[in-house]
């Protein structure tokens, strides 16, 4: 019979050798390496541990380092079970006996030895992690001068945050449950209720959606029967924020599976849209658009404190070849518009070849945002376009890190 807790403690090493070894996302590997534990909680706590690890690794690895006479190889496995001690241990602060318990019997013979002697020194030594995590330095090198306020972002899981249905009720849903409001149309509430069991849920009142994801249905405004294209849909937040504005919106995604998921949301909060299941590199619209929305497929490097697994899988071969797609969705939208049409172009990735220098390949003219579109603590750039990290509104629970920008087609005929 396995200890209590042995098959959560097996499936977030599981989980960290299908990121760390095979480049998997922590979404991607959860189906296969879940699958033998029982219970919701165990299994939040497997992700749990798997993501401090991937969250805090560099500093696991040094405090290994410190205490072992030879190197243990990056993908040793003592090396990730003893990361896994450390995060529960100086994370969860679960007492050593019990990390103990659970740790080194994922390990036999002569590693498990040296996890207990390695694990057992380190606490005696009564080490502590750093305020921060630590970035790699491939990471610390791509962020530059933002890679400290990025770092200081990620120490501690994201809040959750809710938008509304009715953008004027943000007071009564922040007391009803318990949360804040940043700007109108949301809410901010600490991690931990089930999200099916929250007061406004069935009825379809709000939906999960991180302050920074929001802001770019947003600058669009209110449009009441305006034709409005959110391209690259799935799951459908910003669909859901545009039909609740008024505008008549089609939602294209490639995914029949994420599809479903916004058909979902749509019948729960009762709004309406045109559903496509489309390649956007091979589609064409019927008419153009008052207005599109294009969050692209990105890296998601921005979403590094809530899927710490982009720390360890990004490099520049998936930048690149994220940034090409972009390039090419953004010159097909650009021609999709009305004269005068506006187009709002996002991606949760802190990468400049995603973000800025996509705009120097665009015919669309700058529409600058405006400090009064945005929550407190968020201003544009000198050249009207947004970034965002997990450094920022820092006192309130940070954001995902986004780039947008806002344009306008000036073609022959704009209003």
């Amino acid at each position: 019979m396995d200890i209590p807790g042995l098959p959560a403690r097996r499936s977030a090493l599981s989980l960290l050798d299908a990121v760390l070894r095979r480049g998997e996302t922590l979404d991607q590997a959860a189906n296969a390496a879940l699958r033998r534990v029982r219970g919701e909680p165990d299994k939040a706590l497997a992700r749990a541990i798997a993501a401090e690890v991937l969250r805090w690794k560099q500093d696991f690895d040094a405090l290994i380092d410190s205490a072992t006479k030879q190197r243990l190889a990056d993908d040793a496995k003592p090396r990730q079970v003893l990361a896994m001690m450390l995060a529960q241990w100086l994370r969860f602060e679960t007492p050593p006996h019990a990390v103990i318990a659970t740790g080194l019997p994922l390990l036999t013979g002569g590693p498990r030895r040296l996890a207990h002697g390695v694990f057992s020194t380190l606490v005696k030594r009564e080490v502590k992690l750093p305020a921060a995590p630590t970035l790699p330095e491939a990471i610390r090198q791509r962020w530059g001068e933002r890679a400290d306020g990025i770092a200081a972002g990620l120490a501690l899981p994201p809040p959750l945050d809710l938008t509304l249905k009715d953008a004027g009720s943000a007071a009564e849903w922040a007391q009803k449950l318990g949360g804040v409001s940043l700007m109108p149309g949301h809410v901010r509430l600490q991690r931990g209720d089930a999200i099916t069991g929250l007061a406004g849920y069935a009825e379809g009142a709000w939906w999960i959606q991180d302050l920074a994801a929001s802001l770019p249905a947003r600058l669009l405004g209110q449009k009441q029967g305006g034709r409005v294209l959110d391209l690259c849909a799935a799951p459908g937040g910003k669909t859901l924020q545009l039909a609740a504005a008024g505008w008549d919106v089609t939602a294209l995604d490639i995914s029949k599976r994420r599809l479903e998921r916004l058909a979902d949301n749509l019948e729960r909060t009762g709004l309406a849209a045109h559903v496509v299941a489309a390649n956007a590199l091979e589609w064409e619209p019927d008419a153009p658009f008052d207005a599109i929305v294009l969050d692209a497929p990105c890296t998601s490097t921005g979403t590094c404190r809530r899927h710490p697994d982009v720390l360890h899988r990004i490099g520049p071969a998936q930048i690149a070849e994220m940034a090409q797609l972009q390039a090419r969705l953004l010159e097909r939208a650009a021609g999709w518009l009305v004269p005068g049409g506006r187009l709002v172009y996002a991606v949760c990735s802190l990468e400049r070849e995603e973000g800025e220098d996509q705009l120097s390949r665009i015919s669309l003219m700058p529409d600058p945002i405006r400090a009064d579109e945005l929550p407190p603590g968020l201003t544009p750039g000198a050249e009207g376009w947004l970034r965002t990290d997990p450094g920022m509104v820092a006192d309130a629970g940070g954001l995902d890190g986004f780039f947008i920008a806002r344009l306008v087609n000036e073609s022959v005929g704009s209003a």
